[in-house]
């Protein structure tokens, strides 16, 4: 699920999608989906074939799933919100024909979304969505980075809620395939390199089990540890954005593009979506920020 802004504009159902994306966040006790595949079978699958076991779930292109390749089990974990039913399960395994073995299912509550509201509240037109990094180029000119759902459409970003104090405006965007974008600074706002009081010093990609802090404007800081690397999700009507890092930190709706990092202060990543609640829990997704950083030719700082 992809963190969703909070407020989608009117008549696009593209925007009305991805709203529930952050607050959808599932449970993060994934319950295995009782397979007719060997999945357990301690059978060794080539890089080749775990690949076009992924490639598999992609062309399925089934909305509510997520997959990475687990290094340890030699598979290709298969994560299904609740929307899919046991016909689309059985859709992606044959799909995968031979290499279905390499598939492993399993469920999580709740379903994917894009969650629109890393940090502080930032506001378009119509919706809400999360600072993730304040970053700078070369020249030292100050931008913002937040997700791709949130800047796709977006002009000037406001402060506030009334949307009288501009903050600055969108120079770039990518999404789907990708989930960032950058906003340049207008104005004097203020704009320190910290997320929720961490200096934020350098940029990288976390290993699988690093534990993660996440900030976000609706629900604050919460925390957990990295799951998968290079995850790809579906969060239907298209919108496919691969080489995720898959958490099981909590998020909720307006938790998009707000900030993933360590409390060494490494930026990680920028808030995708999910499903779940930070009630019950959640499978949480992030758009590394280093692909990012070097996208636009910026650091942080």
């Amino acid at each position: 699920m992809r963190i969703k802004r909070t407020t989608p504009r009117s008549g696009i159902t593209r925007r009305t999608r991805l709203i529930a994306v952050t607050a959808g966040l599932a449970a993060a006790a994934a319950v295995a989906i009782p397979s007719a595949n060997a999945s357990d079978a301690p059978t060794t699958f080539s890089a080749t074939a775990l690949k076009s076991a992924g490639s598999s779930v992609l062309k399925a292109d089934i909305p509510g799933t997520a997959w990475a390749v687990d290094s340890k089990t030699n598979r290709v974990v298969v994560t299904v919100d609740s929307t899919v039913s046991q016909a689309e399960i059985a859709k992606i395994k044959e799909q995968a024909g031979t290499t279905a073995d390499a598939l492993t299912i399993k469920r999580t509550p709740g379903k994917f979304n894009k969650l629109i509201q890393g940090g502080d509240a930032i506001y378009a037109s119509s919706w809400r969505c999360s600072l993730g990094f304040n970053v700078q180029n070369s020249s030292g000119v100050q931008y913002f980075l937040t997700a791709g759902h949130c800047t796709d459409g977006a002009g000037s970003w406001y402060s506030n809620s009334a949307r009288t104090t501009v903050i600055g405006s969108t120079t770039g965007s990518s999404f789907p395939g990708n989930d960032y974008g950058i906003v340049r600074y207008s104005g004097s706002v203020s704009r320190p390199g910290t997320a929720n009081g961490v200096d934020i010093t350098r940029a990288a990609t976390p290993a699988v089990g690093t534990t993660v802090i996440r900030d976000g404007s609706t629900t604050g800081t919460h925390s957990g540890r990295v799951t998968a690397l290079n995850a790809t999700v579906n969060y239907g009507g298209g919108d496919i954005v691969s080489g995720l890092i898959q958490t099981n930190v909590c998020a909720e709706p307006g938790d998009s593009g707000g900030s993933l990092y360590g409390s060494n202060g490494t930026a990680y990543g920028l808030t995708s979506g999910g499903s779940g609640n930070c009630t019950s829990g959640g499978t949480t997704f992030f758009q590394p920020v280093t692909e990012a950083l070097s996208a636009y030719g910026v650091s942080v700082y």
